[in-house]
């Protein structure tokens, strides 16, 4: 492995630099220090964020100006279309005290030197600018997506070690859910209980439909229930489950079809596998209904070659935070609670 920056890389490294001080519109020298991102730039760094990871480009993230606030409601709602005898009629969207918290969110991604070594030799300039830049953009959002799904506190200091997927960094969608009335819509097992997931017919569960189902009329409000943005988010331990079962007694080429196709619907509903979604959850929901807030004004930058830990830094610091459009629309499984396989008491029944 490579103990120093080549001249090559050293070459290609102060071009990805100036072309990234030239995009912000700051000079040089100025990326080594922490300078802020506003405007435009701030537009645009957002949009290559979320470009980065094709998930995020499907929910809702948006700026705000406060730390604290009302949700922004931008899809899920009540019926708008009416009339009013001497009047006009008009559906508003009803917030129900639902309101979100940012916190200080601090992001680095650091490159090693043997890796742009290895990088800058890897085709030609733009190459290199690319992949540093991809790499860089793609590590923020993917940590946005690790938190939105496994946050469960903001700690004051976060130990990565301990919570590799981001739990003590942020509250996350599933968290949220969690807290709100007594935790109403995620769905739990019994005290001393299990929720037993088994293709073979022996648990609570045969199949995913019957779990999407459940979740939809036990957790999700009768206004939303027949919405058609309302997808299924599922976890690849229970899809894997599901197409083994499946495999196994497909026949037939068109059966086989079904089971490949297996998570993209479920419950006559689409269905995604979200990057870093727990592998025994299902959350059923709108899209939409997923939010992140980033306050605006508050982005900074910062990109340093440190000689001390032999690599390019990257580090992104921002006010940052989750919340649900509509907690109504929103419902899950606890995961912690689903067991694949068959119950005890039906082993050898």
């Amino acid at each position: 492995m490579s103990q120093t920056l080549t001249v090559h890389a050293e070459k290609s490294l102060n071009q990805f630099c100036s072309e990234l001080a030239k995009a912000y519109q700051v000079e040089q020298p100025a990326l080594a220090k922490m300078f802020s991102v506003v405007g435009p730039m701030e537009t645009t760094l957002r949009k290559a964020i979320l470009a980065s990871v094709e998930f995020l480009g499907l929910i809702t993230c948006l700026d705000v100006d406060q730390i604290t606030g009302q949700v922004v409601q931008v899809g899920v709602g009540q019926l708008y279309t009416g009339r009013k005898k001497g009047g006009r009629f008009k559906g508003e969207v009803g917030v129900d005290g639902n309101k979100y918290e940012l916190k200080e969110t601090d992001s680095c991604a650091s490159l090693s030197w043997a890796t742009l070594c290895t990088w800058a030799n890897a085709g030609s300039e733009g190459e290199f600018i690319k992949l540093v830049g991809e790499f860089v953009n793609t590590a923020f959002a993917l940590d946005m997506m690790r938190v939105g799904w496994n946050g469960v506190e903001a700690a004051e200091t976060t130990d990565p070690t301990e919570n590799p997927l981001g739990e003590d960094v942020n509250k996350g969608w599933h968290q949220i859910a969690r807290e709100w009335k007594n935790g109403s819509q995620i769905i739990k097992a019994a005290p001393g209980k299990k929720i037993y997931f088994d293709p073979d017919g022996k648990g609570d569960y045969k199949t995913l439909d019957e779990m999407a189902s459940d979740l939809i009329n036990s957790t999700i409000d009768p206004l939303f229930r027949q919405d058609p943005r309302l997808v299924v988010l599922v976890g690849t331990d229970l899809v894997s489950a599901s197409q083994a079962k499946l495999y196994s007694e497909a026949t037939k080429p068109s059966e086989q079809i079904a089971a490949q196709q297996l998570e993209k619907t479920i419950a006559g509903r689409k269905s995604y596998i979200p990057p870093f979604f727990p592998g025994k959850r299902m959350v059923v929901t709108t899209l939409d209904n997923l939010h992140c807030y980033t306050q605006r004004g508050t982005r900074k930058r910062k990109a340093d070659d440190n000689q001390d830990s032999k690599s390019f830094d990257n580090q992104y610091w921002r006010m940052e935070g989750y919340a649900l459009g509509e907690h109504k629309a929103y419902g899950g499984f606890e995961e912690a609670d689903i067991v694949i396989g068959a119950k005890p008491e039906e082993v050898g029944g």
